[in-house]
């Protein structure tokens, strides 16, 4: 059993009566080896159901108190001086910024006393559903890409994009309003609230106050931004450029730009955005993707969607404006309605107690990310 010390900044513990029950994500297995089994959190004991992800700082499990109260811990491991800097950092990213229905909650901290006696840091957190990452792979029956010419592919409904689109201009308008840049926006860190029906920003653990940065490598390959790219070619060179203050809080436009285009084209574009002709001109790629897609639409629609991910997508960040005039563009004054597809792709409680969603489609998503973890890019179910 674990012992644990807690301390709670929220003050809004689940508990096992609790009336707003936490969904659970996409089934797991418990690995029979995984330490710990249990922690003992806020006097309760709640049981490690199965361990949701794994990275260089920290592990992430589904844990649950009883037969209602469902939760993620995020268990940090010492770094390589053996300190907590991971752990505090995220804590107090996300102590700062609670109370945005489009962020995911921190419900509390606490210290894990294992029974050979190591102390790990832990989150305990709002547990999620389905990411982004996972709805992305539910698109690529083929694989092709621009750069290899291979056919094209179907993407998610405009309903679709343009909820998520919304919900995460929303959480990245919060954010930069409190001086922060998320730094590492990629599918694997967007996921879906089947109790709220929103997507939610998980994963603060690279994120900085604009204008003090203290991370030297941020974001992910394939979701970089031009300057983020060139800070950290520096920045593994042992150089800093002249006058650099660090990266401004447009990063994670362009971050969000990327992800909008691959669920719009079906297509991951990692290799697409790493090629010449893309450093060329990005915008006649951005172009050749919406004029070639298979979805039907309405045009104005489309070129709605264009136009805003064009304007997230500036190789100069001063062109590609804030999240908040972003919320602004047309695309989001046109109603959508959702097709039955994305209702089973996006559960609701309702749907949870009915039974009716069957989780077997959702691949694993390292078929669409790869293996690449950043060193706190962990994701919840």
């Amino acid at each position: 059993m674990a012992h644990c010390s807690s301390s709670d900044p929220s003050g809004k513990i689940p508990r096992p009566d609790s009336s707003a029950v936490l969904m659970a994500g996409s089934p797991g297995t418990v690995d029979q080896a995984m330490k710990p089994v249990l922690f003992e959190i806020f006097g309760e004991i709640w049981n490690v159901q199965a361990r949701l992800g794994q990275g260089v700082s920290a592990s992430v499990y589904r844990v649950s108190s009883g037969r209602t109260s469902t939760a993620a811990v995020k268990e940090f491991l010492a770094d390589a001086q053996g300190g907590d800097y991971g752990y505090h950092k995220e804590r107090s990213v996300l102590e700062d910024i609670q109370g945005h229905k489009n962020i995911v909650t921190l419900y509390g901290v606490f210290t894990n006393h294992s029974h050979v006696g190591v102390a790990t840091r832990c989150l305990l957190l709002e547990l999620l559903d389905v990411s982004v990452s996972e709805l992305l792979v539910s698109t690529q029956g083929q694989v092709g890409s621009l750069q290899s010419g291979g056919a094209q592919q179907q993407g998610h409904s405009m309903w679709l994009v343009q909820h998520c689109a919304r919900d995460i201009l929303e959480a990245l308008a919060f954010l930069h309003r409190e001086g922060y840049v998320h730094a590492d926006l990629k599918p694997r860190n967007v996921l879906w609230s089947a109790d709220d029906e929103c997507f939610k920003l998980i994963d603060f653990g690279l994120s900085f106050k604009e204008g003090n940065q203290d991370v030297k490598y941020i974001q992910t390959d394939g979701y970089r931004a031009p300057e983020a790219e060139l800070q950290n070619s520096l920045a593994q060179a042992g150089l800093e450029a002249e006058g650099n203050s660090g990266c401004s809080a447009t990063v994670d436009l362009w971050s969000l730009g990327i992800i909008l285009l691959e669920m719009y084209s079906g297509i991951k574009l990692k290799d697409t955005v790493r090629s010449p002709k893309w450093k060329d001109n990005s915008a006649a790629i951005v172009d050749h993707i919406f004029a070639s897609n298979s979805v039907v639409c309405p045009a104005i629609p489309v070129y709605h969607l264009r136009d805003l991910i064009k304007s997230m997508l500036h190789n100069d960040p001063k062109h590609r404006g804030t999240a908040e005039t972003a919320l602004l563009s047309p695309f989001f004054s046109i109603p959508f309605a959702p097709h039955i597809e994305d209702l089973v792709l996006l559960p609701s409680p309702v749907l949870r107690l009915l039974n009716l969603i069957d989780d077997s489609h959702l691949h694993n998503e390292e078929e669409y990310e790869g293996q690449r973890r950043s060193p706190t890019g962990i994701r919840f179910k």
